[in-house]
């Protein structure tokens, strides 16, 4: 295609993105078509002259990846994708109506979208974990990017940043659609690329002032972008609403569709272009790795040892087994352990610095590739990143999250590291799975289970060392529990535990066992799903109930008890839940789980209340 022709291509597609965008969203009645009109002229260039992409085999590890990180714009996106031919007219204007794959915001129900997006300042981090995801197999494919620039002022943006910097990363690509104009006015730096750019290339990226809408000038930034040797960063300068004279830089549009009258007009600026199918360039030939998977050799125990200790050991046996598991950590794995991968693995080990939305994301990132990422960090910092674990879900997405150092029994550190929200937090999630083992042996049996977990999953591990309460060889089936103590008609009071309390519950089970009182003591160690068959038989039998958790009252696995009880039909019982419910301080571990009201004392206390 010569320059002339090429130059023709551009104008025309452009436009078509422009009156396709107006169009789906004016017949949803709701969207964003000025965010969409804003950054046409990039989306045509990229589409047509630059992007590598079969649009049939849309999981090929040689496709470049295209992330709207400015989900809003997906009238933008999906005209893209009726451009290319994957979508037909009639799809296209089912945009945001109940059962169309088309929705608000993109997900991965389309085949070509690797991961939602719509929630700001995602789509960069995510694209970086791709761009490492793909150094890491050799992929020759690209990453492009489009940010809108209100979401510039999100924090997890220049983590991406810095990282991507950091790690070299030339295959990604940050295009920055400048607008000037975001929900309710002018954003931050409004038309300041200048400013932009050097933010960009403080953090190691080169970057590319163009103006938005000169088809030439994106032309040739998209291409310097591939062949750079560096991250890039192409800064346009655009329009909200260009291509049309009455939304073109006005304010209150944001957010709001044309009405008929509108519409016809808008369309008529634009040349009432009808929507024809442009080629886009296939990827070159290339042979993706064949990853490989042998049976793990499992670690096994006959010694107490932390259960954060035995994930990482239980983590390093995986990746030396397993081709496509990677390692993740935020800068803590002498803490968590995660480091004993990067012996096995190094290659497949990346830290990730104390940065907790970069280290999801990148997660996220590299499970769209096939890969199976493990990430892990204290479970009180894991808070920090818990839009990027909701949207994960929505990317239906499988990743594998560790968190340690969880609970007042993590000792002197004191509350700014005690995870004590982080059971609510993970069961909130859609599709999720929670485990919280109680010993080294169920850790590691649980760490290889959840390589084959899909969505999102978590296992919470202890600081301290705990005594060994299972054999080498015992089986923990995910949605199961443990009886450790009972189990027979005599049984009298359950009391249910996980994790560390599963040995204060030991210790009040024997007191009580001495005093004549036989206990039922279940290991929820799967809190989500939790086994409700066990805790609805436990019930029948005893009738009486003691929870015993280190987390705050609420959302955990007494909550996790309750709602599995009433869904059971299992009848009338008593109830005692013993959570933390004042806040913590320093001190020693058995002093913290005392002073919570945790402790086997507080355990013995609670069933004998039960009994009288």
């Amino acid at each position: 295609m010569n320059t002339a022709d090429r130059a023709d291509t551009y104008r025309t597609l452009a436009a078509q993105l422009r009156a396709d965008s107006i169009r789906c969203s004016s017949a949803a009645g709701s969207g964003h078509p000025t965010s969409s009109l804003s950054a046409a002229d990039l989306a045509a260039v990229l589409l047509a002259g630059h992007l590598r992409y079969d649009f049939g085999v849309p999981k090929a590890l040689a496709n470049d990846h295209l992330i709207f990180s400015k989900g809003h714009a997906s009238p933008l996106l999906y005209a893209m994708y009726r451009a290319a031919g994957a979508v037909d007219d009639a799809e296209l204007m089912t945009f945001r109506k109940l059962g169309s794959r088309l929705e608000g915001h993109p997900t991965p129900l389309i085949p070509w979208v690797d991961v939602a997006t719509g929630s700001l300042g995602q789509g960069l981090p995510i694209g970086v974990g791709v761009a490492l995801g793909l150094r890491l197999v050799g992929s020759p494919a690209h990453v492009w990017v489009l940010t809108g620039d209100s979401e510039l002022a999100e924090g997890s943006v220049w983590e991406a940043f810095h990282h991507a910097g950091h790690s070299g990363l030339a295959n990604v690509t940050a295009i920055l659609d400048v607008n000037r104009l975001g929900q309710r006015g002018p954003t931050m730096d409004e038309w300041d690329t200048a400013a932009y750019a050097r933010r960009a290339e403080a953090f190691g990226w080169e970057a590319l002032v163009v103006e938005g809408h000169d088809l030439a000038a994106i032309d040739a930034a998209l291409a310097k972008a591939r062949a750079a040797k560096r991250p890039t960063a192409i800064v346009a300068r655009t329009e909200k609403g260009k291509g049309v004279s009455f939304l073109a830089d006005q304010l209150g549009w944001h957010g709001k569709t044309l009405d008929p009258a509108q519409t016809k007009s808008a369309l008529l600026e634009l040349g009432d272009p009808v929507s024809r199918t442009f080629a886009v360039r296939k990827p070159e030939p290339w042979t993706a790795p064949a990853w490989t998977a042998v049976a793990v050799p499992l670690p096994t125990y006959s010694a107490p040892l932390a259960t954060r200790k035995a994930y990482g050991e239980a983590l390093a046996a995986l990746a030396a087994a397993d081709a496509s598991v990677v390692v993740l950590d935020a800068e803590v794995s002498n803490s968590t352990h995660a480091e004993d991968a990067k012996k096995t693995a190094p290659e497949r080990f990346f830290e990730m610095y104390i940065a907790e939305q970069q280290l999801v994301a990148a997660a996220v990132g590299m499970q769209v590739l096939g890969l199976r990422p493990f990430a892990s960090t204290f479970a009180a910092f894991l808070t920090r990143a818990y839009d990027f674990i909701r949207m994960a879900a929505v990317s239906r997405a499988t990743i594998h999250l560790s968190g340690s150092h969880a609970g007042v029994s993590i000792g002197e550190d004191g509350p700014s590291q005690m995870a004590l929200e982080d059971l609510a937090m993970m069961r909130a999630v859609q599709g999720s799975t929670v485990l919280y083992p109680c010993d080294a042996n169920q850790a590691a049996r649980l760490v290889v289970a959840m390589r084959d977990l899909p969505g999102i999953s978590y296992i919470r591990t202890t600081r301290e060392k705990t005594a060994l309460v299972y054999p080498a060889g015992e089986v923990f089936p995910i949605g199961g529990s443990k009886v450790v103590r009972g189990g027979t008609d005599a049984d009298r009071v359950t009391i249910v535990a996980a994790g560390i309390t599963v040995h204060e519950a030991l210790k009040a089970a024997d007191e009580l066992a001495a005093s004549g009182v036989a206990v039922r003591l279940i290991d929820a160690y799967s809190v989500k799903p939790i086994d409700a068959a066990a805790l609805a038989a436990a019930v029948r039998a005893t009738g009486r109930v003691v929870v015993v958790e280190d987390h705050w009252a609420e959302g955990g696995l007494g909550d996790a008890v309750l709602a599995a009880l009433a869904a059971s039909g299992a009848g009338a019982f008593t109830f005692r839940h013993l959570a933390v419910r004042a806040m913590p301080g320093s001190g020693k571990p058995a002093e913290l789980l005392d002073a919570a009201g945790i402790s086997a004392t507080h355990i013995v206390t609670a069933a004998r209340d039960l009994l009288r």
